[in-house]
């Protein structure tokens, strides 16, 4: 049998098209047609990767029929990422659009995103509707044309790698969202009464908040409303001082008796509005919280949730994450992650020896050049990373340059790059915004040995939310966006990586993988498999690490907690 299958879902009915597919990305034999998808996968057992238009059309119908799928190309994922590296991000990805390209036609729009649509576990991942439908042998020929683009790119290994790992983080997305985060709802309820206090009737603000307000307008001498931060700033103006933003950082530092009360105020808006009793009854039910998570949902691969606020949810409503009876939490935390990938990416030798150990990175960074001032060695790292290179941060960054000119000069070419406008790379390939007015064949690189497939490398750069000037002509914006993006974004594909070797791992158990974070994740089992994931999960960054940077000294440990209640991991 194909070890690789090209997959449809037939428009009307229950029906699948499907044909096997040869190494050159064609038809190795005669399309087929089957009266039922979820058996013309289930019968086919043998399949290495099933090739389809876009997860969310196949993969919630195969779950909900306990079919598992080992691998999955997915062609409107990969179209996003070829784009990227073409330059041409945020261009209409779905696949009608590429056959229009392919066809030099006029390309379609994407469809608008649909609005999650809380409670509901069957509609978040349901296909978006298509612009325009594309025929099987249409979808073979986006597919064709995206096999040979890959081998266009700059580290054709690379780029396959990247594809793969987000369409693996598409299935393990849809599996999450199918297996849900369990939620206690009773738990939940008795910690708003104890933080808010009661409901009043009329769906205005709960007790606590109403007694802090009244406290803010009483230090103020005058009604103020906490939640409207225009207000807050005109009445301590009133008051003779001048404020520039009502962030938490800002009001600690004014004497004035409003601070107190106000800070309390917004910690527990915050909760009310964001996880209150209405976010309770909209998103909890059968005991499971089940959000519609984005992999890749920013440009530097973070993923990004439509809905729900699965990935903001405060310390202290973790308390109504509660393992079923019989069963535990266990809750994994990446160490160090983005410094221990600069380490890998830069290939410096001193720091991939310092992150090739398990233990605390910046303790052994600060015996390295710092004096052992931990602090100082992490503000100076971080620093590089995130671009504060003005006062300390610039002393610090000079002796880390001396002791890991490797590392430094790495970031350092991508801010470079990005303030010339220049697209800048991760290490997989995953490509940064283009600047406004850049040329067409604009490219940053920074070649390096080894890892991820065929050698060699790239720079690229920054951050999972939108940054103003990324991709503007502000240069200096978009040379710390730049910077980041390198690293950030590697860590991306590294976490991807983790995901889909954790997914293969704990394919045989129970467990099952109900929440990710950036460097955090989530496994729920029995508690008798909870020391098999906890050593799967080590297993997996390991593995994450080989095949994402090649075989280098780095090493990815994790700090792991195996609980009952998230709240009691941290």
């Amino acid at each position: 049998m194909s070890e690789r299958w090209a997959l449809a879902a037939e428009a009307e009915g229950d029906g699948a098209r499907l044909v096997p597919l040869g190494t050159d990305a064609l038809p190795a034999g005669p399309v087929l047609r089957e009266p039922d998808l979820v058996e013309a996968v289930r019968s086919r057992p043998g399949v290495a990767r099933w090739v389809w238009r876009s997860t969310a059309e196949v993969h919630p119908r195969l779950l909900a029929a306990g079919v598992r799928v080992e691998r999955c190309y997915d062609i409107e994922v990969a179209e996003g990422l070829l784009l990227g590296h073409e330059g041409r991000l945020g261009e209409p990805r779905s696949a009608a659009a590429a056959l229009a390209r392919l066809r030099n036609a006029p390309v379609p729009p994407d469809p608008p995103q649909r609005a999650a649509e809380p409670g509901s576990q069957d509609s978040l991942f349901e296909a978006r509707p298509s612009a325009t439908a594309v025929s099987f042998e249409d979808l073979l020929a986006v597919y064709a044309e995206q096999h040979a683009r890959h081998d266009r790119t700059a580290h054709p290994g690379r780029m396959r790698l990247l594809t793969a790992a987000e369409s693996a983080g598409m299935l393990v997305a849809a599996e999450m969202h199918r297996s849900g985060l369990p939620w206690r709802a009773d738990v939940h309820r008795e910690l708003l009464q104890e933080l808010l206090g009661e409901r009043y009737a009329g769906g205005g603000e709960p007790r606590r908040l109403a007694e802090l307000a009244d406290e803010v307008s009483a230090a103020f001498g005058h009604r103020v409303r906490p939640d409207l931060p225009a207000e807050v700033v005109k009445a301590f103006a009133r008051a003779g001082i001048r404020v520039r933003s009502t962030r938490r950082w800002e009001l600690e530092e004014i004497d004035h008796p409003a601070v107190a009360p106000l800070v309390a105020y917004k910690k527990l808006y915050r909760i009310w509005t964001a996880h209150g009793w209405s976010w309770l009854q909209d998103w909890v039910r059968d005991g499971r919280f089940r959000p519609e998570y984005q992999p890749g949902g920013t440009v530097t691969g973070r993923w990004t949730t439509n809905g729900g606020g699965a990935l903001q949810i405060p310390k202290v409503v973790r308390r109504a994450v509660v393992a079923d009876e019989g069963w535990r939490l266990v809750v994994a935390d990446a160490d160090q992650m983005e410094p221990r990938v600069l380490a890998a990416i830069s290939r410096d030798p001193g720091l991939m020896e310092v992150a090739g150990h398990p233990d605390d990175l910046y303790t052994r960074l600060s015996d390295r050049g710092f004096s052992g001032d931990r602090e100082h060695a992490k503000l100076a790292l971080l620093g590089a990373i995130y671009g504060q290179t003005s006062g300390d941060g610039l002393k610090n960054l000079a002796a880390l340059r001396r002791r890991f000119p490797r590392a430094v000069a790495y970031v350092d070419d991508a801010a470079k790059a990005g303030e010339d406008g220049l697209l800048v790379r991760t290490w997989l390939g995953r490509t940064s915004p283009r600047a406004v007015g850049a040329a067409e064949d604009d490219e940053a690189g920074l070649p390096q040995e080894g890892g991820g497939g065929d050698g060699g490398d790239e720079s690229g750069s920054r951050e999972g939310e939108y940054t103003p000037g990324y991709a503007s002509g502000n240069s200096r914006a978009r040379g710390r966006f730049t910077r980041n993006f390198v690293v950030q974004g590697s860590a991306a594909e590294w976490a991807l990586l983790m995901l889909a070797a954790l997914r293969r791992a704990t394919a045989g158990m129970r467990a099952e993988l109900v929440f990710f974070q950036h460097d955090e994740v989530i496994v729920h089992c029995p508690a008798e498999e909870a020391e098999a994931v906890t050593e799967a999960i080590r297993a997996a960054g390991d593995e994450a690490g080989r095949i994402a940077f090649g075989h280098t000294p780095v090493r990815f440990p994790f700090t792991t907690a195996t609980v009952e209640r998230y709240a009691d991991a941290k």
